[in-house]
């Protein structure tokens, strides 16, 4: 899916968790999405938090134009449904991961495959299990192991190329650099 976003747009980029967190600061930390760290509401990469939340927290400020939300997930039946009174301010993009983010790991390593025929359904399980990698989701690990930019945007890519994505959905590939 083709993601346009304009040098002027205001982005709340909302991460559904630590490993994603990660993942988006290095990509934005090395210049490498199609948008910068000035765009983003207080220019960090906000935690999932509840609608009601995030409404109370960032819409009821004062902002010049639309906002665009970006919200770096794994599940596509979550919803993210905003109050009457917000819903003209901004435009939402799901940008899926599913079914984990761990699969940048795994395609890495090119044990795609393998995952596959594994039987074993969440890739963070056969991170564990198989590749023995005990703290797959620490923030800590995925810094070290990412620690090379190009290294991610390789694996993003390889897994763009080998999962079959929907034509409706945004993912990590749709927000790099071209």
């Amino acid at each position: 899916m083709k993601v346009d976003i304009l040098n002027t747009s205001l982005i709340a980029c909302i991460c559904e968790g630590g490993a994603e967190t990660v993942i988006m600061n290095i990509l934005l930390d090395n210049d490498l999405l199609i948008f910068n760290r000035e765009q983003l509401i207080d220019e960090s990469v906000l935690p999932r938090t509840s609608v009601k939340e995030f409404e109370k927290r960032y819409l009821r400020r004062e902002f010049d134009q639309r906002i665009l939300i970006l919200r770096i997930i794994d599940s596509r039946g979550e919803e993210f449904n905003l109050s009457k009174a917000y819903r003209c301010q901004v435009d939402v993009i799901n940008v899926i991961t599913a079914p984990e983010i761990e699969m940048l790991i795994i395609v890495s390593k090119d044990k795609y495959k393998d995952f596959c025929k594994s039987g074993i359904k969440k890739p963070s399980d056969y991170c564990k299990s198989v590749l023995k990698i005990k703290n797959i989701k620490s923030p800590v690990f995925l810094e070290k192991y990412f620690a090379d930019p190009n290294f991610l945007v390789e694996s993003i890519k390889e897994y763009h190329r080998i999962h079959k994505q929907k034509s409706n959905e945004a993912s990590l590939f749709d927000l790099l650099k071209k």
